[in-house]
């Protein structure tokens, strides 16, 4: 019984940070680029009484064992990396990526960051940078004069200016993406960064090295579902409701044992 109690607690746990990362998902349902998380579980050691394959005291050899789980555990949140729906927004500097890929953004601590909101703006010097004020790597400068900017799919960023009906081509965007994108760290403000997990950045023009493409005038966002996520909460809840009366009935059990 005091086995029992410990096994459902560690159920009851294991659905509290499902319903944590669902509570999560949904709070950034409205996102720009947002990747939904799924938690994942796996069941804890066994106590073998008797192993599968043994002998009885009349030589036998037993079909099947005799073991008893103790449980389960969280080990993974993974990030689903599934295309988020596509939002026309008008706005020329809003960009959506549709296939693989991230945007490269400097960090003010000088290292890279990789995003997939395209919600991009223009600081005082012209420069794309992200709501934030980080900006895209390589670096794009939008002179102060232009009268109209055009992104490419392939990334090339062309501006009119006054006095002439000829764009210039003023910078390439190019994307990035990763052998294991799952295994890249979340570190808020809809950023990721590399780890030995997730490989090394291959970085290209969008539309090779099978990275995507770029929509202007659209914005990715979020791929999470709600019916989805809301069958999860109902599914996790009933679970979560189960362990606590497993609890409760082996206490009842140890209760009416322990009484005199």
């Amino acid at each position: 019984m005091l086995r029992a109690l410990n096994t459902a607690a560690t159920g009851m746990a294991a659905q509290q940070l499902h319903i944590d990362v669902v509570a999560n998902n949904v709070a950034n349902v409205n996102t720009s680029g947002f990747r939904r998380s799924r938690a994942e579980f796996q069941d804890l050691l066994y106590q073998t009484m008797r192993p599968p394959g043994g002998q009885t005291a009349g030589g036998a050899q037993l079909p099947t064992g005799l073991q008893i789980g103790q449980g389960t555990r969280a080990v993974a949140t993974s990030t689903i990396f599934e295309q988020g729906t596509m939002q026309q927004s008008g706005n020329p500097l809003d960009l959506a990526i549709e296939g693989k890929g991230f945007f490269q953004v400097q960090r003010p601590d000088g290292t890279l960051g990789y995003t997939r909101a395209g919600n991009l703006k223009s600081d005082a010097e012209g420069r794309l940078v992200t709501v934030d004020g980080f900006p895209i790597e390589p670096s794009i400068q939008i002179p102060i004069d232009a009268t109209g900017i055009t992104v490419a799919p392939d990334g090339t960023v062309s501006v009119t200016q006054p006095g002439s009906a000829q764009s210039v081509e003023v910078g390439q965007l190019q994307l990035a993406t990763f052998a294991n994108p799952a295994g890249l760290l979340q570190t808020g403000r809809s950023l990721f960064t590399e780890t030995s997990a997730s490989g090394s950045a291959i970085v290209a023009q969008p539309g090779q090295e099978g990275i995507g493409t770029l929509a202007q005038g659209f914005l990715e966002g979020s791929n999470v579902e709600v019916v989805t996520e809301m069958m999860d909460l109902i599914a996790s809840q009933r679970a979560y409701e189960i362990n606590q009366r497993v609890i409760q009935a082996a206490d009842e059990m140890l209760r009416k044992t322990t009484e005199r």
